[in-house]
């Protein structure tokens, strides 16, 4: 059979390999220059930058998608755990310093708030127990109907999907510093602790019990290595395939239009923007309304600035947390004021800290990113002026003059989301995994209306973030290799 494949993120990667593996002709069109999608490299005057994800959380996700081909992570790239994991900075000069190791993690907690240690443990016990529940028994499955939840561990946990992260946190935990670090792995699903099941505290697991890694010339360097495992398996990718229609017959996925070019094939997929996948449908074939997409929780979206220094960065680690400002009321203008932060919450990345890849040798390369709501506009007027005011932050937290330093200074931000990724609103990661927005409860991975027709990727299951990727392609290709088995 011939598939093709819109867009070349993580979950096009994975599924291509899996479907390529078993004989089919796999093509996949990517309307950039370059292959990755959001995760793409920014190279200039001797800095790198990844333009997208900067962390790598989940190795277990990553080795099993390998192992699939008898392979390893390590064929491909090498991973380094970074110790520490990373470093918050707090306002009146406190800081946090996350280590790569549980129980070092447990005597600062227990150094910050008396008590606080043994609460931590019985909470990290609790998060692997979700984990496993998680990864063994429920993101595998392709949300096709609720029947997929009733395992009966995931059913024994009922209670954590009616709680949130924020109550499960604070219950015990009361100092505001170590609540916000222990509520901040959430906002990779894209939503707020309040709004989050407590049965996502896996994702403090995935952050305290499997540490934070770091590829060798980074999060691209993963890219390339699915890009390299899918071309050995037979994958042919184009580049600069600008796809702009699905062409149905008789309710059936026939090929696409790149470049206004028809290209024929046997099946679909799409691991573009779910909402943009729809529009390039005629209206009869589409399963999802404006409104129904309107009424939706969509993550965040994001400023981005890649700054090149002129010299080494002091006081920050590789991955840096600036959480100096009210987490709620920043919160409260991405999801209910839907304007500009007044106080924004920022994170850093220093992959030059330990990687010499990223930067010439005594500068640095740097990543400073702001969660944004979708759709604001978006002027070079607001871009400089967030600049200005994290980098005068950043200096008095950090106690240095960096502004001089500065040799240029590139960013991204809600119409690039748009223009380069066909966005929905703008949004850097997809939709956010609400108790009503999660498992068969998001938009399906089989078109109801269009036999043939697929998607994957973060605005389906099992949801945002690099590993929900690789488990998305995963899941799609399951669900054509079984649709073209019936018809065989």
């Amino acid at each position: 059979m011939k598939i093709v494949i819109i867009g070349s993120g993580f979950s096009s990667l994975a599924s291509a390999s899996y479907l390529a593996a078993k004989g089919h002709e796999v093509q996949v069109y990517e309307k950039l220059q370059s292959l990755g999608g959001r995760a793409r490299r920014l190279s200039r005057d001797g800095f790198v930058f990844d333009m997208g994800p900067t962390w790598y959380w989940m190795p277990d996700v990553f080795e099993k998608f390998f192992s699939d081909f008898n392979l390893k992570p390590s064929d491909f790239y090498q991973l380094e755990k970074l110790s520490p994991g990373y470093t918050v900075y707090f306002d009146d000069n406190r800081k946090v310093t996350i280590s790569d190791n549980v129980e070092e993690i447990i005597n600062t907690f227990e150094s910050i708030e008396k008590g606080s240690g043994s609460h931590l443990r019985f909470f990290l016990n609790k998060a692997k127990k979700h984990y496993d529940i998680a990864i063994k028994d429920l993101v595998y499955k392709p949300g096709e109907k609720i029947s997929e939840l009733i395992v009966w561990k995931a059913v024994s946990n009922l209670y954590q999907f009616a709680t949130t992260i924020q109550k499960e946190v604070r219950k015990k935990i009361k100092h505001p510093d170590l609540q916000k670090i222990l509520e901040f792995p959430v906002l990779f699903l894209g939503a707020k602790p309040s709004n989050t099941p407590g049965f996502y505290s896996f994702m403090n697991y995935a952050d305290f019990g499997l540490g934070t890694w770091h590829p060798k010339t980074g999060m691209h360097a993963v890219v390339e290595g699915m890009v390299t495992l899918a071309q050995s398996l037979g994958v042919t990718f184009h580049t600069k395939a600008n796809v702009s229609k699905i062409v149905v017959k008789n309710g059936e996925a026939k090929g696409i239009i790149v470049n206004d070019n028809f290209i024929p094939s046997d099946y679909v997929l799409s691991g573009a923007d779910y909402h943009f996948t729809e529009s390039i449908l005629d209206e009869q074939y589409r399963q999802y309304s404006e409104k129904y997409w309107q009424k939706k929780t969509f993550a965040p979206s994001s400023l981005l600035f890649y700054v090149a220094f002129d010299k080494k960065i002091e006081n920050v680690d590789h991955h840096t947390l600036f959480f100096d400002s009210d987490f709620e009321l920043h919160a409260k203008d991405i999801y209910d004021n839907k304007r500009w932060p007044s106080d924004p919450l920022f994170y850093a990345s220093f992959p030059s800290q330990t990687d010499d890849f990223f930067a010439p040798d005594g500068k640095e390369a740097a990543t400073f990113l702001i969660p944004l709501a979708n759709e604001l506009e978006d002027t070079q007027e607001q871009r400089d002026k967030y600049f200005n005011i994290i980098i005068d932050r950043f200096e008095k937290l950090t106690h240095q003059k960096v502004k001089n330093s500065v040799i240029f200074v590139e960013s991204f931000c809600v119409n690039d989301f748009k223009e380069d990724y066909n966005s929905y609103g703008g949004n850097a990661y997809g939709l956010a995994n609400t108790l009503l927005q999660t498992a068969f409860l998001r938009p399906k991975l089989r078109s109801k209306k269009v036999k043939k027709l697929f998607f994957t990727g973060q605005l389906t299951v099992p949801g945002p973030g690099v590993p929900p990727a690789l488990i998305s392609g995963k899941l799609v290709s399951d669900l054509i290799l079984n649709d073209i088995n019936k018809k065989l």
